[in-house]
């Protein structure tokens, strides 16, 4: 395995060192017996790194390569490896080839790791030489693609603990190098919490510190769960690495700080909006992932069965008025909005958003995002728009009265308006907008469609199964069985795979509540009716509920009686 010369002999004999440069390099690690001579070279900038891994590529007679094609690694050699230990030892198996284990190694000389490889794989190991960082991003992008990320934050737990002076110059180090590709773990674990959240399509991850422990946990198709957790004391780290991606100031941890991180996966552009916030054990982090490839543009794509496609293509083609989309938080409103004005954009409207904040750019539209701490709200943007010459305007919320005022008078005088409001039906449009301050007979006669809508979860179409729902479940959502014998007589429920990660649902779909405004509804509205009665005349005039929109999803097959039932209420009383 040893070749006949000494490293400073092949580097002297290619040119990449003077003997001068080695004999003083000699003498110095006469003083530091415990220093290789390749990192003092390098360490003086006698050498570049690749220069001295390639000259111990001629000493040994190992292979050297520059860089690892991740795509054709075997991730099968490493399933039983632990990333604390890959990273401690910088050793990795990528390929094995006729029973023997390729093994990218920095150290020619680790006989130690080259032993675990071997027991671990049970062949014997090639060493293929590599850079010290390429051997890191190898190791780290090997575990990433596992998914491994508990393994990651768990392991953490193996790193030197750190006192008050350590930590902060943990903290030194990433501010100096947070614009590079550090190899860092904190930063590590950071790009694996971004890159495991895309690939399970969260919405949103939370970072939250509990008494010892510091909890990562991601919302996927609406729903909270736990992913990881790493040891207390990383927290500090982990907070600053965020703060720094987003630009937020990190020596401020007694008030909340919003920031946005952009930056690329698989080539797809992703936002995330970042609010950060004081708590009992230390701070906390929300991120709100916003993939612009992901968002669904086209209306036939959001859920809407035959009638509330033709109810709402109808109200959004109209020349003014205004379209109002309510539900709680995180219901899909945005989306429901933008995939309306992406219907309507065409050249010759002029178009215009007032947004908190801008989430998507659409093309060929002009968008406003607010800022209280100028003075720029939804009320002052939405009039400084009035003066563009606008056809149409989306105002992200209506949240006052002087805000509902200008929407509804932009309304009368000839503009399309779409808005969102926080209720819980479509009804009660009507009455908040009163409740606001404004005149009922301006709502009445500025309002065009109230709709609301939630999002469900669907089924995984390759592990749901059929089976018989019993009495009382039919009885609660309020399925008939004649209902399902129209169907073929089969309802579904969730079961769990790994195309779903074991939950049963993939994806999520949208149940609506459309209410178009006729003169029946708008007498009631000038009347002050409240919101059951309003919603009772709706029904008659053939609006359905969203638990009914929800039943007809639960017996196409599409959702579950659980999930309606979840994001439902009965309003059958």
């Amino acid at each position: 395995m040893f070749g006949s010369k000494r490293l400073g002999e092949i580097l002297v004999s290619h040119g990449v060192v003077t003997p001068q440069q080695i004999a003083e390099c000699l003498e110095f690690q006469a003083s530091a017996p415990d220093r290789r001579l390749g990192e003092i070279l390098v360490e003086r900038e006698c050498a570049k790194d690749i220069d001295v891994l390639r000259a111990l590529g001629l000493q040994f007679g190992m292979e050297v390569r520059e860089s690892f094609d991740l795509e054709a690694v075997d991730m099968t050699l490493s399933k039983d490896y632990n990333y604390a230990v890959a990273m401690r030892e910088l050793i990795m198996p990528f390929e094995a080839r006729n029973g023997f284990v390729l093994t990218a190694i920095v150290d020619p000389l680790n006989l130690d790791g080259l032993d675990v490889i071997r027991v671990m794989t049970e062949m014997e190991p090639v060493p293929v030489l590599a850079p010290r960082d390429v051997v890191k991003k190898l190791i780290a992008g090997i575990f990433d693609k596992r998914g491994d990320l508990a393994n990651m934050a768990e392991n953490l737990d193996t790193q030197k603990p750190a006192g008050e002076e350590e930590e902060a110059e943990k903290i030194e180090d990433i501010l100096n190098r947070a614009a590079s590709d550090d190899e860092g773990p904190i930063i590590q674990l950071m790009n694996m919490v971004f890159q495991q959240a895309m690939r399970e399509r969260a919405s949103d991850i939370h970072i939250e510190a509990a008494e010892d422990r510091v909890i990562f946990r991601f919302r996927v198709d609406g729903v909270l769960k736990e992913i990881a957790s790493a040891p207390k004391r990383f927290h500090s780290a982990i907070v600053v690495r965020v703060k720094i991606m987003s630009s937020l100031n990190i020596a401020e941890k007694r008030i909340p700080q919003d920031g946005r991180i952009r930056f690329k996966i698989a080539g797809r552009d992703i936002d995330v909006r970042v609010a950060t916030a004081p708590a009992v054990y230390g701070e906390r982090i929300t991120m709100r992932i916003l993939d612009q490839q992901a968002i669904l543009l086209d209306l036939k794509d959001l859920g809407f069965n035959e009638r509330h496609y033709r109810v709402i293509t109808h109200a959004i083609t109209q020349p003014h008025g205004i379209v109002l989309v309510t539900g709680p938080t995180g219901s899909g409103k945005s989306t429901t909005l933008y995939a309306c004005l992406n219907r309507i954009n065409t050249p010759d409207k002029n178009i215009l958003t007032v947004e908190d904040p801008v989430e998507y750019q659409l093309a060929g539209i002009s968008q406003m995002a607010v800022n209280a701490k100028i003075g720029l709200t939804f009320a002052s943007g939405l009039r400084s728009y009035l003066r563009h010459d606008p056809d149409v305007i989306m105002v992200g919320e209506i949240r006052d009265q002087e805000t509902a005022d200008i929407a509804i008078q932009a309304a009368l005088t000839g503009h399309l308006v779409f808005s969102t409001l926080h209720t819980n039906d479509a009804a009660g449009a009507f009455t908040r907008l009163i409740d606001m301050g404004v005149e009922p007979f301006l709502v009445s006669s500025s309002l065009e469609l109230a709709m609301a809508q939630r999002l469900v979860r669907r089924l995984c179409p390759l592990c749901k199964l059929p089976y018989e729902p019993s009495p009382e479940e039919l009885a609660e959502i309020g399925i008939t069985r004649q209902q399902i014998d129209r169907v073929g007589g089969v309802l579904y429920k969730p079961c769990g795979c790994k195309e779903c990660n074991n939950s049963g649902y993939k994806g999520r779909t949208a149940i609506y509540e459309m209410m178009v405004i006729n003169d029946a509804i708008r007498r009631y509205v000038m009347q002050r009716a409240d919101a059951a009665t309003i919603k009772r005349e709706a029904e008659s005039n053939g609006m359905t509920s969203l638990r009914a929109d929800g039943i007809d999803k639960v017996l196409a097959g599409i959702s579950s009686i659980p999930e309606i039932l979840r994001v439902t209420q009965d309003t059958s009383d």
